[in-house]
């Protein structure tokens, strides 16, 4: 047999790309686009900007989902997290605007704080775009030689137009645009059917279907970058100022034609600029000198943050321009799991931590400290920030509710606006690296890290770096401590998940026989005894259930697992999170001395030594540490210890 070489696989694939990119291609005349092309779907044909960006979004769930319905939003899913409300306010405006609502003829704004995603989901419509373009759902087809690549479909008179519609269901919009009216009364004398057309692709490197614009320096910046301006060699041979031939067609807006205009940073560009754009939304036109009017179907995406949109909005001859715009906010996100998703996908791709470890809790420290920056004090006496914390990352806890989630949200809606950005974070964190002799990090460094980033940001003032230090306390004590010490505990005692287990089954046990007033057999002796409530409450105060909340904590685990029980699961720790740290602090207190007599030792015995070697080889093996971070831990919780 036949070894296959390592980069054969790679050559295959290449080779099958560029030769269904050949098979892809397709061009003829007008006439032959409507006889081969037209009568296989003529509806896909006839679509504008928005219901093709709505078709992909679907289109890209369907392929995703595998047999499964998926989310139009399944195309941010790999990059964006944690941000799933903002994400499908944009599909809804894709959806409303396909459906030739006046949404349509709105231009879509990203507003939200920098780092915090809207450049990214831009380039996902992108790119997402780029890919339905190659499909055979996907394919474009434009004039051949326009330079706005606009559908063949214009070439049909506007007196024929109804016929088309009676024959094939479609209403044609959009005017031949002047290039093109030249080009067929003098190449071909004004016989339509002989113009050629072609299959296009989208592609922002070959400006075909995709536009970009940046703002430049107010002082310097031209309305040509937009619409282009005249082109001297070509008047030198046309003889025509006025000629559309003689017109330079670079501009982003001709790039974008049929596809997606991304303005960066809209909001910093000159009021002209922003009425062509405002016009062309509303009016599917754009008018440049000499010409009559352009028509356009692109659909424009813009973004900016919050100061210059805070700026905007204080200048009064600013409304008409605002009402002309759906603007949706992309905040950061408020929930520390997806906060370090994001890491690991920035910490994955950035050369600097290529081979450098992160100890388990090192990106959910970083996470959870950002969460705090960016949440804001509930009026509510019983939630404190880390409760909030906890909450918002979909954990339990006491006193609230799935359904009370929301109603917390409903206070600040304007949480995850600011705060610490991602970037700041990630900065921190190779800064770190840089610093550090070893190629490791652990969560007491990234801590450190963040405590140097902000002592040295000259943009915050003394009050905001106290508050920021304050929080990076209250991630290290009440997050960082519990997950390190339980990691450290189930390290040292292998049979942990078991006895864990155990003594979750022996808690509902109990509980089930204390609800129903009923007498539970000891497995011990076989004798009938009443519930041992001294035990149902030992680990229920460890999550700091009170004497007059036990019933209501009780009913609740009853009812997860008799749901898990007709589900024909198993009641697990993970069924239960409150419960979970229960037993888990539980088992902790009654080892507690065992774990002081192995991690305290100054000088260890043979004995101890080789206790806390098997400890730290186990949480190299099992729980994601190296030996560098596994020492550092095991010194940790010494130190913790012995405080207590």
């Amino acid at each position: 047999m036949t070894e296959q070489k390592p980069g054969n696989s790679l050559v295959e694939s290449l080779t099958a790309f560029a030769r269904q990119h050949n098979v892809q291609h397709w061009s003829g005349t007008f006439k032959e686009f409507i006889e081969q092309i037209i009568p296989q779907a003529p509806q896909r044909h006839s679509r504008l900007s928005h219901e093709y960006i709505w078709d992909m979004l679907r289109w890209y769930a369907q392929k995703q989902g595998d047999g499964e319905k998926k989310s139009v939003t399944a195309l941010f899913a790999r990059e964006l997290f944690g941000i799933d409300g903002a994400l499908t306010r944009v599909t809804e405006y894709f959806k409303a605007a396909s459906a030739g609502s006046d949404v349509g003829r709105r231009l879509l704004l990203l507003l939200g704080p920098p780092s915090g995603g809207k450049s990214t989901l831009v380039i996902l419509l992108k790119q997402g775009l780029e890919e339905y373009s190659r499909t055979d759902e996907g394919a474009l087809y434009a004039i051949a030689g326009c330079p706005v690549n606009e559908s063949p479909l214009h070439l049909i008179p506007h007196t024929l137009r109804a016929q088309v519609r009676e024959t094939y269901g479609v209403e044609i919009q959009g005017e031949l645009c002047p290039f093109c009216r030249v080009r067929l009364e003098t190449e071909f004398g004004g016989d339509f059917m002989q113009f050629p057309v072609r299959r296009i692709f989208i592609s922002e490197a070959a400006r075909s279907g995709v536009g970009t614009y940046a703002p430049h320096d107010p002082s310097t910046a031209d309305i040509a970058d937009l619409v282009g301006s005249v082109n001297l060699s070509k008047v030198a041979e046309i003889g025509d100022e006025g000629d559309p031939r003689a017109w330079s067609w670079s501009g982003a807006l001709y790039s974008a034609s049929r596809g997606l205009l991304e303005m960066i940073e809209i909001l910093k560009v000159k009021r002209e600029f922003l009425y062509v754009l405002l016009t062309l939304t509303q009016e599917k036109n754009v008018k440049v000198s000499r010409f009559p009017l352009i028509y356009l179907d692109e659909t424009i995406v813009a973004h900016t943050n919050l100061a210059e949109f805070h700026k905007f909005l204080q200048e009064k001859e600013n409304e008409a321009l605002l009402d002309r715009m759906v603007i949706v906010k992309i905040p950061y996100t408020l929930s520390y799991l997806d906060e370090a998703r994001i890491y690991g996908k920035l910490v994955s791709a950035a050369k600097t931590f290529r081979d450098v470890h992160l100890d388990p809790h090192a990106l959910k420290v970083a996470a959870v400290f950002a969460i705090l920056t960016r949440l804001k004090k509930s009026a509510r006496d019983d939630l404190d920030m880390s409760k909030k914390v906890r909450l918002y990352a979909g954990e339990d806890v006491d006193g609230f509710p799935e359904a009370e989630v929301e109603r917390v949200r409903a206070e600040h809606p304007d949480e995850g606006l600011s705060g610490a950005s991602p970037r700041f974070v990630i900065n921190a964190l190779s800064n770190a690296i840089t610093r550090s002799e070893t190629s490791s990090l652990t969560s007491m460094e990234v801590l450190l890290a963040l405590k140097d980033a902000i002592e040295s940001d000259a943009r915050m003032d003394a009050h905001q770096k106290r508050q920021w230090m304050d929080y990076l306390v209250v991630t290290r004590k009440d997050f960082y401590n519990r997950w390190v010490k339980e990691d450290v505990h189930k390290a040292l005692f292998t049979s942990f998940e078991e006895e864990a287990q155990q003594l979750l089954d022996k808690y509902l046990d109990e509980v089930e026989a204390s609800l129903d007033r009923r007498e539970v057999i000891d497995p011990i002796t076989g004798e009938s005894r009443p519930p041992d409530e001294r035990f149902l409450r030992s680990v229920e105060e460890k999550i700091k259930i009170s004497d007059s909340g036990k019933e209501s904590f009780r009913q609740e685990v009853v009812r997860k697992a008799m749901v898990a029980y007709k589900a024909g699961q198993k009641f697990t720790l993970d069924s239960h999170s409150r419960l979970h740290d229960a037993i888990e602090q539980y088992l902790f207190e009654e080892r507690r001395d065992v774990l002081r007599l192995v991690t305290s030792a100054a000088r260890p015995d043979e004995e101890a030594q080789k206790k806390i070697s098997a400890v730290q080889e186990r949480l190299v093996k099992h729980y994601g540490y190296d030996e560098h971070s596994a020492k550092e831990a095991m010194n940790y919780v010494t130190t913790l210890l012995s405080q207590e």
